[in-house]
């Protein structure tokens, strides 16, 4: 009888350490896939945040260029407006040039 007791408690311990082994394997295989997942996530905020930042420098460019042309387009006008009044100025009779001058006051 004591043999069959030795027997069933090496049988016991055999399953107990059998047991703890495969859990710490299930243990050892979720932390490695919790932490593949974190290092995916933080790839993919990492690409978020460079496309954010690839919109703002191109929106930044667009708004450069369009600061050019605004620019360019004033001193068009500024241009054609001194042409204007120079034309006005040579083209207009004296009483005309008289109404306007007061108009401008």
């Amino acid at each position: 009888m004591s043999r069959s007791l030795l027997l069933v408690t090496l049988l016991l311990l055999m399953v107990l350490t059998s047991q703890f082994d495969w859990n710490q394997k299930v243990v050892n295989e979720v932390e490695t896939r919790s932490s593949a997942l974190l290092r995916r996530q933080q790839l993919v905020l990492q690409r978020e945040e460079y496309v954010k930042e690839k919109i703002i420098l191109s929106q930044e460019k667009h708004i450069q260029k369009l600061k050019t042309v605004v620019q360019s387009l004033q001193q068009e006008l500024l241009l054609c407006r001194g042409k204007d009044d120079f034309l006005n100025d040579t083209t207009v009779d004296p009483l005309t040039q008289l109404l306007y001058e007061l108009k401008h006051q």
